[in-house]
């Protein structure tokens, strides 16, 4: 049977991971994807003392639960394409230690946000700088075996599994992976998923499982909090594709409902939207 993660922020942000952990267990997930986003408060876990670390493998030790991925979206506030180099200073410094914190956890997987600058204007210099601090991180990554997988994102910067194959010609290295999220492929309107999932299949680590509207003429599109089913999203149909492609890899539903005092019923809503469709496929 495949297997199916779900996100940290789908839990309340105030739980302990003791606490996170066994939630993951009773929902029926079989790992978490942690998050190192732009927060300062998440930054910091870049930063954890030894107690600190081995305190959180006692509680995936004791609940059975790993977690299997790092959500690093901290490079929206350090970006390796700023202008600024004492920001891209910051995003390899950053990613040297996400690295290093994944190893000693046994996260096998780092998620890298695929924009090149988030609050900054786009440009030629922004990209050449993203490819420069990227080659860097490669090299930082495969001394420790863990791999980079850029999430194809809700910026036009890497917003088709066809951008990552451009950077994969830069950076040919087994370290660089590409981890497609479904709604992200699914609103842009360039896009036929199908096509770009058979393009990109050999390098896909996971998936991410999202509903979003799309962009159009009109609209910028949304791609958060699209309850499942109200999207854009031709899961029955994608998730075919993935299976006529032999995709082995894990799923990861994505979600923001921690903040929500109903948070489980969404999350098992979701789940019970999702498996019908993954099991249909033949997942």
């Amino acid at each position: 049977m495949v297997r199916i993660g779900i996100y940290e922020k789908a839990l309340p942000s105030n739980w302990t991971w003791k606490e996170r952990l066994d939630a993951v267990k009773n929902l029926g997930f079989d790992f978490l994807e942690m998050s190192i986003d732009e927060s300062d408060e998440r930054l910091a876990r870049l930063d954890w003392s030894d107690e600190q670390i081995i305190r959180l493998k006692q509680a995936i030790d004791a609940s059975g639960i790993s977690i299997h991925s790092l959500c690093l979206s901290g490079h929206r506030r350090f970006p390796f394409g700023s202008a600024d180099r004492d920001k891209q200073a910051q995003a390899l410094a950053m990613m040297k230690k996400a690295i290093k914190l994944a190893y000693r956890l046994g996260i096998r997987i780092i998620q890298v946000a695929g924009y090149d600058v988030y609050y900054e204007e786009k440009s030629i210099e922004t990209r050449e700088a993203f490819i420069r601090g990227m080659r860097a991180s490669i090299k930082e990554a495969a001394q420790y075996g863990i791999i980079l997988s850029v999430e194809i994102m809700d910026d036009p910067f890497m917003n088709s599994i066809r951008k990552f194959m451009y950077l994969k010609k830069q950076i040919p290295s087994p370290y660089l992976q590409v981890y497609p999220d479904l709604g992200n492929l699914s609103a842009w309107p360039e896009n036929d998923v199908s096509v770009e999932l058979e393009q990109g299949i050999e390098y896909i680590t996971s998936i991410h499982l999202k509903d979003t509207q799309p962009v159009t003429t009109n609209s910028h599109g949304k791609f958060r909090e699209v309850v499942f089913g109200q999207g854009c999203v031709d899961f029955t149909g994608v998730l075919q594709t993935l299976k006529r492609l032999n995709y082995e890899g894990t799923f990861l539903i994505e979600m923001w409902s921690g903040a929500d005092h109903d948070y489980e019923q969404q999350i098992l809503e979701a789940k019970n939207y999702l498996l019908p469709k993954l099991k249909e496929a033949g997942f």
